[in-house]
């Protein structure tokens, strides 16, 4: 079995429900190690195209060993790719059947909790800039760098700064090593909104599409680090041999992923409102169900569900997307919030299996980038969610 490791991170980041998802929503085939100082047991689960066939922890096996994995509230995980040949298939269910049982598990008590959780800074813990727990901002890998479109590779120093907010470019990189800070100034002070380590991507999609941008944040080098600087043109060439349901669908994702950063940073400096929206309804429909839509009129809303309550993530309008899709997962809707439409709204059912075969056929470099992309947003709302305890 290979020790390819190609995702990491720590739980009081993402749940083990959020890694269970990013991992079934992107058909990963490996083994995923888990580890708690609260533990002295590793758990260790085996996946098939996104799916637990085995799993381990101490005397517990299958979905006994998985469910208790699930009550792990802190502590680091890694995913290795590799093939299962001789692992035994004894977990029946899929990934998103485990995941809503667990889950109620937990709400009902079924599932004892382990370990400490995240921790606010008022409580004694050091913390990083922004007033973010150290340890709730461990930097996320991801996965392995695909030199076919790499055109040079760039070293930085420790302390360096690689991009300075404010500044214009078009360069999109991938960390091949070390870690990187994202630092935003704010009146409050400056704020890290996070940590990337090797194979996170340093830019979004606007850095092919649409010439030289203003950087809306900083990355500094936290020590050497090496990046990979990527070939726009041929991503741009990719990304135009791609149907307009695709595109669509990957203009949505930066859409949300920059609400949502906003919305951070706005929680941050203490100015996120927690009002619902007075003019939409909660749409049952779009709950809990694997359908895929693109808004073509109207508004919806994202409801999550916050420490203190529910919040508003972000409002979706024409052209974007929501609901189940088919080749990721971030902590949205379908199973982590609700949607508000207004009225009118309409919206038309997307070919899922089409765009997963789409998806399939794409680049490595390219799916491991939108594979970043759903990481990013995750990241990025625990982070709003974590913000917003504290406020």
């Amino acid at each position: 079995m290979s020790n390819n490791i190609v995702f990491s991170g720590s739980l009081i980041f993402l749940t083990l429900a959020d890694v269970f998802q990013l991992l079934g929503g992107n058909n990963c085939t490996g083994t995923l190690t888990l580890r708690s100082q609260y533990s002295a047991d590793k758990g260790v689960v085996h996946f098939i195209d996104g799916n637990p066939i085995n799993a381990v922890l101490g005397k517990l096996k299958g979905l006994d060993a998985v469910y208790a994995l699930v009550g792990w509230t802190d502590g680091t995980y890694d995913f290795a790719e590799g093939d299962l040949t001789g692992v035994e298939r004894v977990i029946k269910k899929s990934m998103m059947e485990i995941v809503l049982d667990a889950l109620r598990l937990v709400d009902d008590g079924g599932i004892a909790l382990v370990g400490s959780g995240p921790v606010s800074p008022e409580e004694g813990e050091e913390t990083e800039t922004g007033g973010v727990k150290a340890d709730f901002l461990q930097p996320i890998k991801g996965p392995n760098v695909d030199y076919r479109y790499v055109r040079i590779e760039e070293n930085y120093s420790a302390g360096a700064t690689i991009v300075k907010e404010g500044n214009h470019g078009k360069w999109l990189w991938v960390i091949a090593d070390g870690t990187v800070k994202i630092i935003k100034e704010t009146p409050k002070g400056a704020i890290t909104l996070a940590r990337l380590g090797e194979g996170c991507f340093i830019g979004t999609i606007r850095s092919f599409l649409y010439g030289a941008y203003e950087r809306s944040a900083s990355v500094i080098a936290e020590d050497n680090v090496q990046l990979c600087l990527l070939d726009a043109e041929a991503l741009n060439q990719e990304y135009s041999s791609l149907s307009e349901d695709f595109r669509k669908i990957l203009l949505s994702l930066d859409n949300r992923f920059r609400m949502i950063n906003i919305n951070a940073i706005q929680a941050y400096v203490g100015e996120y409102s927690r009002e619902m929206p007075q003019d939409k309804v909660v749409e049952s429909q779009f709950h809990n169900n694997t359908e895929f839509y693109i808004i073509r009129e109207g508004t919806a809303d994202i409801i999550g569900k916050g420490i203190k309550g529910d919040v508003n993530l972000m409002s979706l309008g024409t052209d974007d997307v929501f609901g189940k899709i088919p080749f990721m997962a971030f902590g949205h809707e379908p199973l982590y919030a609700s949607v508000m439409t207004s009225s009118p709204f309409q919206a038309d059912v997307l070919d899922s299996a089409a765009l997963q075969k789409e998806y399939d056929n794409l680049s490595h470099t390219f799916r491991n980038f939108v594979f970043s992309t759903a990481t990013n947003i995750s990241m990025t709302t625990k982070l709003f969610y974590h913000l917003l305890g504290h406020t």
